[in-house]
């Protein structure tokens, strides 16, 4: 009864939801489990978290200390242990600048065991990360604790590890209760069902090896494929900046003047140059002094979409001769590998490369699975003119390309038109991805300037908190 009323809760508060998701795999789920509501929830946090700690008491798990993997188990945890006058731990995601620098908080006494707090376990990776990161400190972890497990193979992996995860409820009984409860239809559970059988993970866990060592821009500049890409990282580096700004205007006044404003805070200019209602090629002689005068590089978000001989006459002829001043322009993969072998020949001496869209920001775009497999094919086999990718997600693990993302805010919100927006933070440290692009969040601003500085500031701290954390899990 108690498992019934809190999952109609957790349904209640947008906890559980239904629809279509894109996990940060990039896979697509009909299911989206949402625990970081829970703060704002307290009646709710807390009936979660004694049925946590319930299952821990009946699962026989000896502890000393709590620890919640980061963030969101982390109210859970604190509240086992005020509840439960438990000392807590807490794992940092990376560790402090200052004062101890310590990666993990609290009283630790060598020897002494910790229970591991999740909220949901998927593939059981990030418990097992922050079961590393105790037992470098000499703490001993035999148990896991988590509220739901999205039974994908997350438990038996932590098996083979030597964790013993113990779980308050399972995916499938979940659908269940929101079942009988009337909440969902059959027709949900049956989706859910598929969802699950069909994105199971192996049950081995040696592939989880220490994180290879993120690299820095200007590490990255010595090992780009390209020219442009290794002058993009040097920027990046030289100015403190991964920021792309989308200038989406239609006025060529108002897109020089922004690009004026902006530029001491950005390290790349995305055009829509055929959007320019009064566009001339004075526009383009001036956007390549600003360039100059910023310290920044153009690429114009053509889109190219057609086939070899098609595309060479759009880059390089009508009124734009987008070849003459952009860096970089954006490439679909879709027509195959003749698209990218016509580009590169009409560049003739120039220092030119391409981005291709290897996955889009919109909801419900086409562009996942074996599609983006197929684009990073394709980057593999032109390093000589793609540079690297437009994607949500680090799509290759390469540091000679770079990988820009659409689709930010620091709001997190999303248009009528299916625009789906994330956070500087979870672009950069979450995704893996270099650089964000950002557009009306900052042309829409009452003042450019600051908003400017404010994605600036807010990417690259989240560059150099990644760079640290690297570090640390590599010391």
């Amino acid at each position: 009864m108690e498992l019934l009323e809190l999952s109609q809760d957790l349904f209640s508060i947008g906890a559980v939801k239904f629809g279509d998701f894109t996990l940060k795999s990039g896979i697509q789920s009909p299911v989206y489990f949402d625990l970081r509501v829970l703060v704002s929830h307290p009646s709710v946090l807390s009936k979660v978290s004694e049925q946590i700690w319930l299952t821990a008491q009946r699962g026989g798990a000896t502890f000393d200390s709590v620890c919640g993997v980061p963030y969101t188990a982390l109210p859970l945890a604190t509240q086992i242990s005020v509840q439960q006058n438990v000392p807590m731990l807490m794992k940092r995601n990376e560790a402090k600048g200052h004062g101890t620098k310590k990666y993990v908080e609290g009283k630790i006494v060598p020897g002494n065991k910790c229970l591991i707090i999740e909220d949901v376990v998927t593939s059981g990776s990030s418990v097992w990360q922050t079961v590393q990161a105790l037992q470098k400190e000499g703490l001993v972890i035999t148990d896991a604790v988590v509220f739901l497990d999205r039974e994908q193979l997350g438990k038996d992996r932590l098996k083979e590890k030597g964790v013993t995860l113990h779980s308050v409820i399972t995916v499938s009984q979940l659908m269940s209760l929101l079942e009988s409860a009337g909440s969902i239809d059959s027709a949900t559970v049956s989706r859910v069902e598929e969802f699950v059988k069909a994105n199971q993970f192996t049950a081995d866990m040696s592939n989880l090896k220490p994180k290879a060592k993120v690299l820095s821009y200007e590490e990255r500049a010595a090992v780009a494929h390209h020219p442009v890409c290794k002058k993009l990282f040097t920027i990046m580096h030289r100015k403190q900046t991964n920021l792309v700004v989308s200038a989406d205007i239609t006025s060529s006044r108002d897109l020089l003047q922004l690009l004026d404003q902006v530029g001491p805070y950005i390290c790349m200019a995305k055009t829509h140059i055929d959007i320019v209602e009064d566009f001339s090629s004075d526009v383009t002689r001036s956007l390549s002094d600003l360039a100059s005068k910023h310290d920044f590089l153009i690429f114009e978000d053509r889109k190219f979409a057609d086939i070899g001989s098609t595309v060479q006459r759009q880059y390089t002829a009508g009124v734009h001769r987008i070849v003459e001043w952009a860096d970089l322009v954006t490439v679909h993969a879709l027509p195959g590998p003749g698209i990218v072998k016509g580009l590169k020949q009409a560049v003739g001496s120039r220092e030119r490369g391409c981005l291709l869209i290897a996955e889009m920001s919109s909801k419900n775009h086409l562009l996942t699975g074996d599609y983006t497999q197929a684009a990073v094919t394709m980057a593999k086999e032109n390093k000589d003119f793609v540079v690297g990718f437009i994607s949500t997600h680090r799509v290759s693990e390469d540091p000679g390309f770079i990988h820009l993302t659409p689709g930010v805010s620091l709001s997190q919100q999303g248009d009528s038109l299916g625009q789906q927006y994330v956070t500087p933070e979870e672009v950069v440290k979450v995704r893996g991805c270099d650089g964000i692009i950002v557009g009306r969040g900052i042309y829409q601003a009452a003042n450019v300037v600051d908003a400017a500085r404010s994605y600036q500031l807010a990417a690259y701290q989240a560059y150099e908190e990644l760079l640290q954390q690297s570090c640390e899990e590599s010391s």
